[in-house]
């Protein structure tokens, strides 16, 4: 079992930045991927960016490359995304997920923390 919760969120204007964090706790030496994805209200949940545990490769929604860098703590079993630049599109809901079987599957997921856009 995996335990992820997420913090970091809440209020900021637009063009302003964030830092969200996703601590893991119980097995997690066994993960091999860790995302973070978002989920508006009434629209569905999309992913934002990806981080391999084991050698730290990143990969990004079209989205947020530019604006956002998401980064691993192997010794405080921690990943970070840094959102700069905020846009009111990036409101919502962002849980991190992790996969520990290698595929495209997350199976474990947090509680999510709420970002909140204003203009």
């Amino acid at each position: 079992q995996v335990q992820l919760v997420e913090s970091g969120g809440g209020l900021v204007q637009a063009g302003g930045s964030l830092r969200l964090s996703c601590a893991a706790s119980g097995r997690a030496f066994s993960m091999y991927r860790v995302g973070w994805f978002r989920q508006a209200p009434g629209k569905a949940r999309v992913f934002v960016a990806r981080i391999s545990w084991s050698d730290g490769t990143t990969d990004y929604a079209d989205s947020v490359k530019g604006r956002s860098t998401i980064s691993r703590d192997n010794v405080k079993n921690t990943v970070y995304l840094q959102m700069n630049s905020l846009k009111l599109e990036d409101a919502g809901v962002y849980y991190c997920a992790a996969s520990t079987s290698g595929g495209n599957v997350y199976n474990y997921r947090g509680q999510g923390t709420q970002v909140t856009i204003s203009s």
